[in-house]
C-alpha cells in the first residue's frame, strides 16, 4: 500500500524531542484498515518513506486517531525542513514476511 500527502512539520518538544508530519484523515483512515496486518506492535506501522530524493525506513505512531511519520534529522537537514514547512511525502507499506 502507498499513499502520498502534503502536511506540515511539526515539533514535539517531549523528553525525546522530534520533528513529524501529521498524516490527513483520508489517508489515516486507510492506513487504519490496514493496522492489524501491517503492524509489528503498539500500533505501529512499518514504512518507507520518501521526501525529495531521500528515502528512509521508520514506522508511523496511531496519534489522535490520526498517524504522524517520524522526520529524521538525516532527512529534514540536507532538504533544509524547518518547523511549519509543508513536505509531500510518500509511505510505501512494508507487510511483514509471512512464516513459512
Amino acid at each position: 500500500m502507498t499513499v502520498e500527502f502534503e502536511g506540515s512539520l511539526w515539533y514535539w518538544r517531549g523528553p525525546a524531542p522530534f520533528y513529524f508530519v501529521t498524516a490527513p484523515e483520508r489517508d489515516s483512515a486507510e492506513l487504519k484498515a490496514i493496522q492489524r496486518s501491517a503492524t509489528y506492535g503498539w500500533g505501529m506501522i512499518p514504512v518507507t518513506a520518501r521526501i525529495g530524493d531521500i528515502e528512509w525506513t521508520t514506522a508511523l505512531f496511531p496519534k489522535d486517531g490520526r498517524f504522524v511519520v517520524p522526520i529524521k534529522t538525516a532527512v529534514r537537514k540536507p532538504l533544509k525542513l524547518d518547523e511549519g514547512d509543508d513536505v509531500t511525502i510518500r509511505l510505501e507499506v512494508t507487510f511483514p514476511k509471512a512464516n513459512p
